[in-house]
């Protein structure tokens, strides 16, 4: 489960980058930002479903502060 929220991040801050990426190289000109943002908001929204299902599932359990 640990590799799974690690490359889900991953994808994450990688679309976000290429976000802005396109935001500096297209200078509003094509919509390839909005993809790309809608992009991470998907992404998000997919690993907070994630971890709400692996945790009802008993895949995952929380620690506590420590």
């Amino acid at each position: 489960m640990k590799i799974i929220v690690a490359i889900a991040f991953i994808l994450i801050i990688g679309s976000l980058g290429s976000a802005l990426f396109y935001l500096m190289r297209d200078k509003g000109q094509s919509n390839r930002t909005v993809h790309a943002l809608a992009l991470r908001v998907g992404l998000s929204i997919v690993l907070f479903a994630l971890i709400l299902i692996a945790y009802k599932l008993g895949w995952i359990a929380p620690t506590g502060i420590r």
